[in-house]
């Protein structure tokens, strides 16, 4: 998902005149003497100037103090919440409908980030996720965009970590731990449950008459006794899950015995005469 035209208009607006601020102020680009000339310069001419930038984000208080280019005060107030932004190596994950997967930075965290004139997919198109970037994630209007300029790196990463950033990514959105706002102040409600879904409350008699029936279900030939026994220890974990989903000690218990009855089921069947 990209940020709105008119956002992303002003997010440019404001970043080059921050941008051209400290250029002024430190001097690493001589002979740059108006705005025009700043935007005019490639990109990575502008990655000097925006690395200095995040160096020294005491700049940024600067730029609000003396506002220069006359800005509004709510103007002001985005760019000093660029003083929250988290800067570092992360891996392009995935691409959803609502944002893209950005995973690293400190904590190895997970972030939804959105795209700004163009899409991230289509910047990356053609090339296999995830990809490595060096990037500046910032606040803006209670969502998450990056600072509009990329540093991409060719690297190839093998099963095992496309298999870690995957779990990293599943715990995550488990756990509703996709950072999607770098302002909590202003974030807003939990969403709702989507349609479709039961909670626990509607699922508890069902699984509850489950467990009752499983519990009668003993006995037979060596393969049909553990599959009941798996059966009896699925349909307990099932009712622990649903009736109390923060135990995750007893989960954990449970899971262990649903786990050996697994490896019952499986050793009877490695025994069975072929």
């Amino acid at each position: 998902m990209k940020l709105l035209k008119e956002d992303t208009d002003l997010f440019f607006n404001l970043m080059w005149k921050l941008q051209f601020y400290v250029n002024q102020q430190r001097q690493i680009l001589p002979g740059v003497n108006s705005l025009e000339d700043y935007m005019s310069l490639s990109s990575e001419d502008k990655l000097r100037v925006r690395d200095t930038l995040w160096g020294n984000p005491d700049l940024i208080d600067a730029y609000v103090r003396d506002n220069p280019d006359g800005l509004s005060a709510e103007e002001l107030d985005i760019i000093q919440k660029w003083k929250r932004f988290v800067a570092g190596t992360f891996q392009i994950f995935r691409f959803l409908k609502k944002h893209t997967i950005f995973i690293g930075g400190e904590g190895s965290r997970v972030y939804g980030v959105l795209s700004l004139y163009d899409s991230l997919e289509d910047i990356f198109y053609g090339r296999p996720l995830p990809v490595m970037v060096q990037a500046v994630l910032l606040p803006f209007k209670g969502q998450i965009i990056y600072d509009g300029l990329l540093r991409g790196y060719n690297v190839f990463f093998g099963g095992g970590i496309r298999s870690g950033l995957k779990e990293e990514y599943m715990a995550a959105k488990q756990n509703d731990r996709i950072i999607t706002t770098l302002e909590p102040e202003i974030a807003g409600p939990t969403p709702p449950e989507r349609k479709g879904e039961k909670v626990g409350e509607e699922w508890g008699p069902l699984v509850d008459d489950l467990v009752r029936t499983t519990e009668r279900m003993k006995g037979g030939p060596a393969i049909q006794s553990s599959a009941l026994t798996l059966l009896r220890a699925s349909a307990r974990l099932a009712q622990a899950a649903v009736q109390h989903p923060d135990d995750l000690d007893a989960l954990w218990h449970l899971e262990q015995q649903a786990r050996k009855a697994l490896t019952r089921v499986q050793t009877t069947l490695d025994r069975a005469d072929r």
